[in-house]
């Protein structure tokens, strides 16, 4: 059943709002002590670029699975396991895995599926797996899965074998909020944003499209929903979890009692233990505005976070705004945002980036990156301040993600 609400914190600090009396150092980028990779999963297959110790130059590996729809590429920082989401043609969705940075793959011996149903009745079927996220430090070998139709799956044995998870896939409250198999959503509506909290793996997180953020702090025997404060379509009823459809959800590492999200109706900032989430983008220039797909955050400051956005007028043209592509960042939990384009196209680039397309590194300064959906990966080696296309001409870009070796 869904879980009753609670609002205790994990921890004994308490929400935080930090005022800075003097701007942070902007230091050159320096050679960090262990290789970046980027893992893009596209349309048509999968690349794995890795950096130089300064992160200037690119090496690109593949394509893997070519001609295969690959909707995430995941390391394990735990293990070094690459687990790939794909959806092989007529041989439907699975999840491909690698021990060797992709030398060599080999196909779960059970991918996701959802649990059969008793003659008679209904059943639903994976058609393809869309969110991967390796499970808490203390839990080795364990990885949560995201699927389209919306249905959360848990493994214990890194990625071979895959299971129901939670009761959120078959609990009827849940089945209801997570509204038509076809509800609009391009490829169909997902169960994505899978997150675990650093100091408790019972405590988790998971977003849907449509149907609102979730948490759980016994470890997946309840959820409950976090929905307060966020806005829905015009003409919708906020108080349905059904209409709540939240892009892209991030927790802070630095503090993990801070989550971003940006969502189908604006940038939305929660605070822990309170349960409204605060809507951030009113910040953002007006022509701009605050609607996009995706979100990253800063993994030492809890006040810095990036985020493209889209035009998200009435008809949705999903383009960058005016086609004049940029980047938009906050160092104050989102008060105030400052452009950021440099080196970025000036006009006529009429593409954009989606939810699980833009990630971090951990290096000082951070590194930033983002495909889009021309096929075109950009970089960034010094927080946003400066952009530089790295490839071009990939398929359609689906998920960016970065991983460390060496």
């Amino acid at each position: 059943m869904v879980g009753k609400r609670k609002t205790k914190s994990l921890s004994k600090s308490k929400s935080k709002s930090k005022s800075k009396s003097k701007p942070k150092s902007r230091a050159k980028p320096s050679a960090p002590s262990r290789l970046t990779l980027i893992l893009v999963a596209t349309r048509k297959g999968a690349w794995i670029y890795r950096s130089d110790r300064a992160r200037e130059t690119w090496r690109a590996d593949g394509p893997h699975f070519l001609g295969q729809i690959i909707h995430h590429l995941v390391m394990d920082r735990r293990s070094g396991t690459l687990l790939a989401a794909a959806k092989t043609g007529h041989l439907g969705p699975t999840i491909f895995r690698s021990t060797d940075l992709g030398k060599s793959w080999e196909e779960a011996a059970r991918p996701p599926a959802f649990a059969k149903v008793a003659e008679g009745l209904k059943g639903r079927s994976v058609n393809h797996t869309f969110w991967l996220t390796p499970a808490h430090e203390n839990e080795p070998g364990v990885w949560y899965a995201g699927t389209s139709p919306q249905g959360l799956f848990r493994s214990e044995d890194d990625g071979v074998n895959w299971t129901p998870f939670s009761i959120v896939n078959d609990d009827p409250v849940y089945r209801g909020w997570m509204g038509s198999e076809q509800d609009g959503t391009p490829d169909g509506p997902k169960l994505h944003s899978v997150t675990i909290d650093p100091r408790d793996p019972k405590h988790l997180y998971f977003a849907m499209s449509g149907g609102g953020v979730h948490e759980s702090r016994d470890g997946g025997a309840s959820f409950f929903p976090l929905v307060e404060g966020l806005e829905v379509v015009e003409g919708f009823d906020a108080a349905n979890v059904t209409f709540h459809d939240p892009h892209c959800v991030r927790l802070c590492p630095s503090n993990p009692d801070r989550l971003y999200q940006q969502n189908h109706c604006g940038i939305y900032r929660l605070d822990r233990p309170g349960i409204r989430w605060k809507r951030i983008g009113r910040a953002m220039p007006r022509a701009v505005g605050d609607i996009g797909f995706p979100m990253v955050v800063h993994p030492r400051d809890d006040d810095r976070a990036w985020v493209l956005p889209m035009d998200g007028q009435t008809v949705w043209p999903r383009t960058a705004v005016d086609g004049k592509p940029a980047v938009y960042a906050t160092a104050d939990g989102g008060k105030s945002w400052s452009r950021q384009d440099r080196g970025m196209p000036r006009r006529d680039a009429w593409w954009t980036v989606k939810r699980q397309a833009m990630s971090a590194d951990a290096h000082d300064p951070v590194g930033l990156y983002f495909g889009t959906t021309s096929g075109e990966l950009w970089a960034s080696r010094n927080e946003g301040r400066a952009w530089r296309a790295i490839a071009r001409h990939l398929p359609e870009i689906y998920a960016v993600e970065t991983a460390e070796i060496g």
